[in-house]
């Protein structure tokens, strides 16, 4: 019989019942992790914004400060003197980040990486020295009336006063780079690994479901077998033939982990068909699937084997048959499955008694689908699990 959507209506609370109760689910990976790259502001950017503030305090401080001295200079040229000095550190930086990876001094050996940071610090002190002293022969900021000095004796003088500093922003610089490839780095780690745990769930969950197909092919082919030993051999054809086509739909849909509640009531139908064939008379259908929770997403196969285990451990107990009720609900704002059967009872010690491969096997993959909070139980207990929120 078609499972339909019919209006809501309260079930009935008795028998054995298996409840799924969705709720949001905790952690959640995003399904483009495997394309994330590590976002970075442009460095160049980074680096002229620094040196530049560098140089405009600089610049400020010492006018200012000479200024209120009472001294008397050129303080344009010497503000944009001092202001501009920065410039050959500002270009140098990418240099010494990129020597800072190249060559890292990490390790006192080999002593050969020492003396080419030294000669880093010194080339990079050399150039700085003598635009520097390009700048004060051009501009003579100082306003000396004798002139700023001979082009060599200012170069000189500056490389020598500004080997301390040089030494000190050049450890600057590897230290903040070495900071910034660390943080980057932790960053892409993470990152990775988050993709690795993703496709390491997905293969887990994939594995899951095709381990659930075999075992749904191998209690189909038991009923047909037990069919054609009681030489219902039509029947047993029928069956056959529902479960070729319930079998090709399987297979269009097995690259999924979540469906509509419509496609997984479409299988779950087909599944029923093949098994009125079996019960005939004695099994009874009662679906009550509100229209509006049919686009809701749910893992595929949620429904098959609960009902598989409400028909193994329910109906088939019972000569006469009984009903299996199928319903969904809305409670607290989530979706509620609940699937029930008349037949008897469960055993006082249901709970120590192992689960079969297919309730098993759903409730590992509601788990790595939703998380670790799941509760399971049959009877009079609840089967709770989350799933994405009901809006309509």
């Amino acid at each position: 019989m078609p499972l339909r959507a019919r209006p809501d209506r309260c079930l009935r609370a008795s028998g054995a019942w298996l409840h799924l109760f969705p709720q949001r689910s905790a952690v959640q990976y995003h399904r483009n992790m495997s394309s994330v790259e590590i976002s970075k502001s442009p460095r160049w950017l980074w680096i002229a914004v620094l040196w530049g503030g560098m140089g405009l305090f600089d610049a400020t401080q010492t006018v200012v400060s000479m200024h209120s001295q009472g001294m008397h200079h050129a303080w344009t040229q010497l503000f944009f003197t001092i202001l501009f000095s920065w410039m050959p550190w500002a270009l140098a930086t990418p240099v010494v980040m990129y020597l800072g990876r190249r060559f890292p001094p990490v390790r006192l050996r080999p002593v050969s990486i020492w003396f080419i940071h030294l000669g880093g610090v010194a080339i990079i002190d050399l150039v700085s020295a003598a635009w520097r002293a390009f700048m004060e022969v051009a501009m003579n900021p100082w306003a000396n009336p004798s002139g700023p000095g001979s082009f060599t004796s200012l170069w000189s003088q500056t490389f020598n006063n500004g080997l301390l500093a040089a030494i000190i922003f050049y450890a600057s610089i590897l230290a903040i780079s070495y900071v910034l490839e660390s943080r980057e780095r932790i960053s892409h780690q993470q990152a990775e690994t988050a993709r690795l745990n993703e496709q390491l769930s997905k293969a887990q969950l994939d594995a899951l479901r095709h381990q659930l197909e075999p075992h749904f092919l191998f209690n189909a082919l038991n009923a047909v077998a037990a069919l054609v030993r009681e030489e219902r051999n039509d029947d047993a054809v029928d069956m056959i033939a529902g479960l070729s086509d319930l079998l090709r739909h399987v297979l269009q849909d097995c690259s999924k982990q979540e469906v509509t509640l419509r496609e997984e009531l479409e299988l779950l139908d087909k599944y029923l068909a093949i098994q009125k064939v079996r019960f005939s008379d004695r099994l009874h259908i009662d679906a009550n699937i509100p229209a509006e929770f049919l686009e809701a997403q749910v893992p595929s196969l949620v429904l098959q084997p609960i009902v598989e285990n409400a028909l193994k451990h329910g109906i088939a107990k019972q000569i006469q048959g009984g009903t299996v009720r199928i319903g969904a609900s809305r409670l607290n704002g989530h979706l509620l499955l609940s699937v029930y059967n008349d037949g008897p009872p469960l055993s006082g010690d249901w709970e120590n008694t192992a689960s079969g491969v297919g309730i098993s096997n759903l409730v590992t993959r509601l788990r790595g689908l939703y998380g670790d909070d799941t509760k399971y139980g049959r009877g009079c207990g609840t089967h709770r699990q989350r799933f994405k929120d009901v809006t309509t």
